[in-house]
């Protein structure tokens, strides 16, 4: 079943399809708009819950959001990676697609602004997830990141970037943080700096970005 609506001069369809047997929630956003996070003025569906199971009862819920346009081929390998990754650290989570339909440059922030939107009443916690960086090492933990900002994808072990201050690739956050800082910026359009601008929003807000803990592998051998 599909269903379609507008917020806030987005247009939103979501629908539960199958990839490989796995199950992923897709979003399709445009006619792209500023929206600040806490001004929401109506109340948007609710989103898929995730699959709670005995081991998972007391865990905080994970939303991945997956900012996305025409990497089907991508997203194929990424789902059920993912899903066989994260079953194995029990972590409650479903997978969100946020995919542009519009013919302007890609907006990365104002698609993971739109997939919060849609997932902040069900779910405890972000990952702000690029479709082509899939976990090797089993140390990478996706847990509830408390007390800040989770770097998963680190300047260390991402393949391609690795400055002092780069938070891209896998970034998560709670969803009490994420509307402290307002959200992203949906004013770069292209690839880049939206995670440099969402960085300096994060240090202003005084919340201290960590990444995962005894982490050995390298930028060629941490992510697929």
């Amino acid at each position: 079943m599909i269903t379609s609506f507008l917020y806030m001069g987005y247009r939103l369809c979501s629908a539960k399809c199958l990839v490989l047997g796995l199950s992923l929630t897709f979003i399709m956003g445009c006619y792209l708009a500023s929206v600040s996070i806490p001004s929401e003025q109506k109340m948007l569906p609710d989103a898929v819950k995730p699959k709670i199971s005995h081991s998972t009862a007391n865990k905080k819920t994970l939303a991945i959001l997956v900012p996305f346009r025409d990497r089907f081929e991508e997203l194929l390998e990424f789902v059920p990676h993912m899903y066989k990754f994260l079953d194995a650290q029990n972590v409650p989570f479903h997978i969100f697609v946020i995919q542009q339909k519009d013919n302007n440059r890609f907006n990365r922030a104002s698609l993971i602004n739109v997939g919060f939107l849609y997932t902040k009443n069900v779910y405890d916690y972000i990952a702000m997830h690029d479709v082509d960086l899939l976990p090797l090492n089993p140390d990478l933990k996706y847990d509830y990141p408390a007390y800040g900002p989770l770097h998963i994808s680190s300047p260390k072990t991402h393949p391609k970037y690795h400055y002092a201050t780069f938070i891209g690739g896998i970034l998560l956050v709670k969803k009490e943080h994420y509307e402290l800082v307002d959200g992203m910026s949906n004013k770069y359009w292209g690839w880049g700096l939206e995670d440099d601008e969402f960085y300096v929003r994060l240090k202003e807000a005084g919340l201290k970005v960590t990444v995962p803990a005894n982490v050995t592998t390298g930028p060629d051998d941490t992510f697929l």
